[in-house]
């Protein structure tokens, strides 16, 4: 079917997951869940206490002796460049051609506020409970309709809200652990352009909704003495089923039937695990130095599977990924502490199999921040980030109407360049 064959090998459906651009911990997955981490650069959350911690390790709330509710905003300014270089168009009968339109891009991912918060109560000296909510996957790019990179990306929006309820136990005087659950909602939508067979005809268009709830799990473990505290934390991945709706439309000619509207359209994908391992070592009254290490098993994310009237499991291609930080506290004052850290993350996208819509590279993450401590109950977090992106290529090659006799293929050649991006992040925590 000639529908099935644009879906497909359009790759349009596969971005409807796949969100990434520079403000991001790695591809389409966003770390700034606290303000208190991002000025150290997110390098010792794992092996932290109380309620800031909480979405990177259920354990750090175990042992509480009051009740705490923290919450986050980060504003994230991103700005880059995806430019052109030598991107091939080949349509029907004719040979291969520039694919024309705006050659350079700029800024096309969206700035955004990110919130987050958490709360943890303890029933006793050594029991716990917390939640905390986040959006761990939000995202939206805009490329201009006339964008070379329009026919893989047109706009792409998604919306996570990640509730995760959690309990953890100080078994001993020295070890900590806990387990929370993760349900997550999704809900995304996504347009990109169709090629007619014609150069001199406007471009057709598709466009993607949907969204759907599904779970994962997170536990962890903290050990500490006075001194130093390690902590290990894994959170699984999801997998994630979208279910929603897909309009074509704007083809003419030979291509006119495939315009249509179709609901229930589903979709499956998994996020990746992340192994979290981190340490905190006061090595003097009033400094300590902090540790992470993530690991992110981004090759779960292999393929974007879907289901009626499609059928089709579209690849991805993308590797299994580390980011490590280091960063140091000093403790100013009996209320204000200083941090700052510096992180470098890899990008799971390969040369060769990357497209405009995720427009990722290796970067750093430079942070610096503090809290000040108002009252003995209420406390403020500042943090601010600047990330480099390193210039990377866009090098995705497709193939509109795949497989029937009027297949186009679509030789990507492009870069990302000059990618950077500032984040501020600000905070309040309330003990009660």
């Amino acid at each position: 079917m000639l529908l099935k064959a644009s879906l497909v090998a359009a790759s349009a459906l596969t971005s409807i997951f796949a969100f990434a651009g520079p403000a991001n911990a790695q591809a389409f997955y966003l770390q700034e869940q606290s303000a208190r981490g991002a000025g150290r650069a997110f390098s010792g959350e794992v092996a932290d206490t109380g309620a800031p911690s909480l979405w990177w390790n259920p354990a750090s709330i175990a042992g509480m002796t009051q009740a705490e509710a923290a919450i986050a905003a980060a504003a994230i300014l991103p700005k880059g460049d995806v430019v052109n270089n030598a991107t091939l168009i080949r349509r029907l009968g004719q040979a291969f051609a520039p694919v024309g339109g705006e050659q350079v891009s700029r800024n096309p991912i969206n700035k955004g506020v990110l919130p987050s918060g958490a709360i943890a109560i303890p029933l006793n000296d050594r029991i716990a409970f917390g939640l905390a909510l986040s959006s761990p996957y939000s995202f939206t790019t805009d490329y201009a309709e006339d964008s070379w990179a329009r026919y893989s990306a047109d706009r792409t929006k998604l919306l996570t809200i990640d509730i995760q309820p959690s309990v953890a136990v100080a078994l001993t005087d020295w070890l900590r652990v806990g387990a929370s659950l993760n349900v997550e909602y999704a809900d995304a939508s996504l347009s990109n352009a169709l090629p007619n067979v014609l150069a001199t005809l406007p471009d057709g268009r598709q466009e993607l909704k949907g969204n759907g709830w599904d779970f994962g799990w997170s536990a962890g473990v903290q050990m500490h003495n006075d001194f130093m505290t390690v902590g290990i934390a894994y959170k699984s991945g999801i997998k994630h089923h979208l279910t929603g709706d897909l309009t074509v439309s704007g083809l003419v000619g030979p291509l006119a039937a495939s315009n249509r509207s179709l609901s229930d359209v589903e979709a499956t994908f998994s996020t990746p695990a992340q192994i979290i391992v981190g340490t905190r070592l006061r090595v003097a009254p009033k400094v300590t130095l902090n540790a992470q290490a993530v690991r992110f098993t981004w090759a779960d994310f292999d393929a974007i599977r879907l289901g009626a009237p499609v059928n089709e499991a579209l690849p991805q291609s993308y590797r299994n990924t580390l980011s490590v930080a280091g960063g140091i506290d000093y403790d100013a004052s009996d209320r204000l502490t200083v941090r700052a850290g510096v992180q470098r993350g890899q990008t799971p996208t390969q040369n060769g199999l990357r497209d405009a819509r995720v427009p990722d590279s290796n970067r750093w993450n430079y942070g610096v921040g503090g809290s000040y401590q108002l009252t003995p109950r209420i406390g403020v977090d500042l943090g601010a980030n600047y990330v480099t992106f390193e210039d990377q290529t866009i090098d995705r090659p497709t193939a509109a109407y795949a497989g029937t006799a009027a297949q186009t293929a679509i030789l990507s050649d492009g870069t990302l360049q000059n990618a950077h991006a500032i984040v501020l992040s600000l905070g309040a925590r309330v003990g009660f």
